[in-house]
């Protein structure tokens, strides 16, 4: 009986949040361990599929770098990285496009739809979703030695452009839960790597989510001192990013943040996707399991 009322005392802690997130759409990037080890991958898709059934709107954006380089390798070809980002010639961006939009992508919608949820895969592709340009990438002008910014080449890596927020209405509307690859398409046709992150804070925006949640290999973001910081502001992250504190590999997360944060998403959360259920953890507790990050 402990143990049962222990259980009942769970779903009603989480009951205002459940209230106040009813009908509200929900923008997840889904990237890092938790798209590698198969018991996380698992806990992913029931956390997502019972935010569905909830009332909650899940929106799923999800990466795939590591398992792109593998595919690569196999295939005979070196991946390349200039200042962290994947050169992406037309037979790199083939793989990409096969990789992401093939095997990540249905992986991720067979899961959720095995625990009973109702996923339907996209790439940027489909109904004109995702609209990209070429990234322009600038050395700086220490970097260039030249005394002039330097024009860095990515190959096809794109930026968002515009998001057509209709395909994700649509299907959220008939309750189905998008699966977003992010591949996005130019003005001439053409096909474009975009970082997850930034669609995931594009697609926020265009759908007006309560939230964006970004799953990371960190606990969220740490302190000097290896201590988490549970909630941040725009003030804070800047002075945070001038001392260094933010650096590598979450600059571009926080980047997506405070773009999303600025055209009106109300809160970002960056948390631990090596928890598992973390989702759930940072939608239905108090303490949460990352940082927070407001206007």
């Amino acid at each position: 009986m402990k143990e049962s009322l222990q259980k009942a005392k769970v779903l009603i802690d989480a009951l205002p949040y459940i209230r106040s997130f009813s009908g509200k759409t929900v923008v997840i990037k889904y990237g890092g361990a938790a798209m590698v080890e198969d018991s996380l991958k698992e806990s992913f898709a029931q956390d997502i599929v019972l935010l569905s059934f909830i009332g909650i709107r899940p929106v799923v954006v999800h990466g795939g770098g590591p398992k792109i380089s593998m595919t690569m390798e196999r295939m005979g070809k070196k991946p390349t990285f200039i200042h962290g980002q994947r050169f992406t010639d037309k037979d790199t961006m083939d793989i990409v496009e096969m990789v992401l939009g093939g095997l990540v992508n249905k992986e991720i919608v067979y899961f959720i739809n095995s625990h009973g949820g109702r996923a339907i895969g996209l790439s940027g592709k489909d109904g004109g979703l995702i609209r990209a340009k070429k990234k322009i990438v600038r050395k700086s002008t220490k970097e260039s030695g030249t005394g002039a910014p330097e024009i860095m080449d990515l190959g096809l890596v794109g930026e968002v452009e515009g998001i057509e927020p209709q395909v994700l209405t649509v299907l959220e509307e008939s309750n189905f839960i998008p699966v977003i690859a992010p591949v996005g398409v130019g003005p001439k046709g053409e096909t474009f790597n975009i970082n997850a992150d930034y669609v995931a804070s594009a697609v926020a925006v265009a759908v007006g989510a309560e939230k964006l949640m970004l799953l990371t290999d960190s606990p969220g973001i740490i302190d000097r001192k290896e201590r988490l910081i549970p909630a941040l502001d725009k003030k804070k992250i800047g002075r945070l990013i001038k001392d260094g504190t933010i650096s590598g590999g979450m600059l571009p997360k926080v980047d997506a943040s405070l773009k999303a944060l600025t055209a009106g998403v109300p809160k970002v959360h960056i948390i631990d996707g090596r928890v598992p259920h973390g989702l759930l953890l940072e939608v239905f507790t108090s303490e949460g399991v990352g940082t927070e990050i407001v206007v």
